[in-house]
């Protein structure tokens, strides 16, 4: 996995602090204080940092993208790393994710609301776009080694069209980009059924099924 970490650095100097969407830091890094709940699961403390002198470089170290989720169920997972996963990140003003699809798997149409975001494909073949304001596509199919960006707050998507397992790096501006799902947030949220009933011309039980469909 070398090339994946060698994709990090590149990614992580592209959207260095100066071109943050976060507030810059006051200090050189803020790896907040922990703490150890039940069954010894670590819980971080924000906005409490660390004395310096205990922390350790692998505050600075992710492991946790380096093999694919379980995207055999859906066709697609997702690994995130922010500060919640990897401390190190706190007010450096970025995060990350790594995505893995199986043949034809999508990631639906979704927003960032709070970042950019800069995506390279690692592995396959990967039809990926974005909507602007003016409803305009700007789509095309690309390659291992391409890279794509999506503005911040515009829909986006992304679909395998190649015949083996793709896989997809993303890099945010933003320790906290924030994540909206065009279909959970539509379908899966407590609008008003009348109301999706008539934005979108479908009958009563149409917006049902696609209510329990989505629901969390």
């Amino acid at each position: 996995m070398a090339a994946l970490f060698l994709v990090l650095a590149l990614l992580f100097a592209a959207f260095s602090p100066m071109a943050s969407s976060d507030p810059d830091p006051v200090q050189d890094f803020c790896v907040p204080v922990t703490w150890r709940g039940p069954n010894h699961t670590v819980h971080h403390i924000f906005p409490l940092c660390k004395n310096s002198s205990e922390v350790t470089v692998d505050d600075f170290v992710f492991s946790g993208a380096k093999s694919p989720g379980d995207y055999k169920a859906t066709g697609f997972a997702a690994i995130s790393g922010n500060p919640a996963v990897f401390p190190g990140l706190n007010t450096q003003g970025m995060s990350f994710v790594r995505a893995d699809l199986d043949e034809g798997g999508v990631n639906v149409p979704h927003y960032h609301p709070r970042a950019t975001e800069m995506a390279v494909v690692l592995e396959g073949t990967v039809y990926s776009g974005f909507v602007d304001s003016t409803s305009r596509v700007f789509a095309k199919v690309i390659e291992k080694g391409e890279v794509m960006v999506f503005p911040k707050g515009l829909v986006h998507f992304q679909m395998n069209v190649g015949d083996s397992p793709a896989t997809i790096f993303g890099c945010f501006n933003s320790q906290n980009p924030g994540l909206e799902k065009l279909p959970l947030t539509i379908f899966g949220s407590g609008i008003d059924g009348k109301l999706l009933e008539k934005a979108f011309g479908l009958s009563k039980r149409e917006v049902e099924n696609l209510r329990r469909r989505f629901r969390s």
